[in-house]
């Protein structure tokens, strides 16, 4: 069997996939920190996130005693006809909810969603399971309250990176519950799918920090709590896996579409062309045409009747 990697490219147009060639030729390559002292150094040095108009309410929701922060948004005209529970990327030690507050807002308004962005502790200063358990609770919380608080109990997940990693590992903890059924979809971007350096793409990032600071305390990092690539996958909600062929992550996002779809499962995967983890972040049209598509695939699937 041939197996060629272009008859999985998504769809986009020349021109875009030239636009962004060019782009990344002119941008340097950069990796995270790679010691204590240099993400803090990192985390000091970023600037404020942009604010959203309408901005965020920002709460504190409570499931079994633990209270996880969260940023809400409402789309502005009209009521919601379902609820995304949004989770941020950042290496499990950088990042936060209200980067996302932009996206978020256009997404709720263009959609017609309640969008809900967890502030999810981070590492080294929360490992994991702080993460995992924070999303989790933040996920209950939604399909316990969601009917009553926002009128709608459509749920879907998704995120970036990181956050796509603790997406999954939520929805492996609700299916674990029996309550993973309230989830219609998820949305995924480039996710890193195998945290114990067994993979080829595992074992490329493997002396990578940011490992170090989420998990290095665990001696099996296979448990799928941590890398959901080695879960049971079955009855997991329909999936969008959605990666650059530049990815440094793209053979785990490969592995994980077909485990996924070996389980049983309905998934969509998507490689766009040429392009490098975080792309979707990136100023391009390609950039704007794959968030496009996610746009598409929740709308299908969260907001139809």
């Amino acid at each position: 069997m041939r197996f060629a990697l272009d008859a999985l490219f998504a769809d986009v147009p020349a021109e875009q996939v030239d636009e962004a060639r060019d782009f990344y030729k002119s941008r340097a390559a950069g990796r995270g920190p790679s010691t204590l002292e240099g993400l803090k150094e990192a985390r000091a040095k970023r600037s404020a996130p942009h604010a959203a108009d309408p901005p965020a309410v920002e709460e504190t929701v409570e499931v079994a005693e633990v209270g996880v922060p969260v940023r809400i948004f409402t789309p502005v005209d009209g009521p919601p006809r379902g609820v995304y529970l949004d989770i941020h990327g950042g290496g499990f030690y950088m990042g936060s909810a209200a980067r996302g507050d932009e996206r978020n807002r256009e997404l709720a308004d263009a959609l017609h969603l309640v969008v809900v962005s967890v502030d999810y502790r981070l590492a080294p200063e929360h490992p994991w399971p702080a993460a995992p358990d924070d999303c989790e609770a933040a996920a209950l919380w939604l399909t316990e309250e969601a009917e009553a608080r926002f009128g709608t109990s459509r749920l879907a997940i998704g995120g970036s990176s990181a956050g796509a990693t603790l997406a999954l590992a939520t929805l492996l903890r609700l299916r674990d519950r029996g309550v993973v059924g309230r989830f219609t979809g998820a949305a995924l971007q480039f996710g890193t799918y195998d945290l114990s350096a067994r993979t080829p793409a595992g074992r490329r990032i493997a002396d990578e920090y940011f490992i170090q600071a989420y998990a290095g305390h665990v001696e099996d990092r296979t448990a799928p709590d941590i890398s959901p690539l080695y879960g049971v996958l079955d009855g997991l909600p329909p999936t969008l896996l959605v990666v650059g062929s530049a990815d440094v992550l793209l053979e785990d996002n490969l592995a994980l579409a077909g485990r996924l779809s070996a389980a049983g499962n309905d998934v969509e995967l998507r490689v766009y062309p040429d392009a490098p983890h975080g792309f979707t972040g990136h100023p391009t049209a390609m950039a704007r045409t794959a968030l496009g598509g996610v746009d598409s695939w929740l709308r299908e699937r969260i907001t139809q009747a």
